[in-house]
């Protein structure tokens, strides 16, 4: 296989309650998610720059179903993850793991659980 520019090219966040996730991840990235229906699916979509980035969505539907095992999605958290991280708990969420120092160059990451009681990380330089 060739060398990709991302490892990641789309991920999916499955959730139970879309109505409560949807709620959850707008208050703590502070934007208004949009959401579509995909066949029996409802999906949210997370910001990113459309055909530059690497996307993902929460969904809800058949075969989706949330998890604190398993593979972590990192979510890009700005310039500082403690923005984010500090809406985390008010929205419904727990912090499993403040933020803590990757290293100088690779900036920090935390963890937390998600109001579906997924695991997943959050990632800032600063």
């Amino acid at each position: 296989m060739e060398m990709t520019t991302n490892a990641l090219n789309w991920f999916e966040i499955p959730v139970a309650d879309f109505a409560r996730a949807k709620a959850f991840y707008s208050a703590i990235f502070d934007f208004e998610m949009p959401e579509m229906k995909m066949g029996s699916h409802t999906m949210g979509f997370l910001l990113h720059e459309q055909g530059k980035g690497v996307g993902g969505a929460i969904i809800h539907g058949e075969g989706h179903v949330p998890s604190a095992e398993g593979t972590v999605v990192y979510l890009t958290a700005g310039a500082d993850l403690a923005v984010v991280l500090n809406r985390i708990e008010p929205a419904g969420g727990k912090i499993l793991m403040g933020k803590t120092m990757v290293a100088p160059d690779l900036g920090f990451f935390a963890q937390f659980l998600d109001s579906e009681g997924n695991r997943v990380a959050l990632h800032s330089m600063g």
